[in-house]
């Protein structure tokens, strides 16, 4: 599970977020590009917009139950 106090910090604010513990495996990146990217200094990915409709939370949940490191966190606010 994400750990909230261990997000990357390039994450725009919001309930979604990566934590550091991802391993830049891309997965989350191909399956909503506009919500995740990576930054190529530390090679995690991040949040870079977030979801603002239903189908857009629908497609940010999809990544964040397919991450196989459980990096991407909801906060729930």
């Amino acid at each position: 599970m994400a750990n909230y106090d261990d997000r990357a910090p390039d994450n725009v604010p919001g309930r979604y977020y990566i934590d550091t513990s991802c391993i830049d495996c891309d997965q989350c990146r191909v399956m909503a590009p506009e919500f995740f990217t990576r930054n190529p200094d530390t090679g995690l990915s991040f949040v870079q917009r977030q979801p603002a409709t239903e189908d857009e939370l629908a497609l940010a949940e999809e990544a964040l139950e397919a991450c196989a490191t459980q990096s991407i966190g909801n906060d729930g606010s």
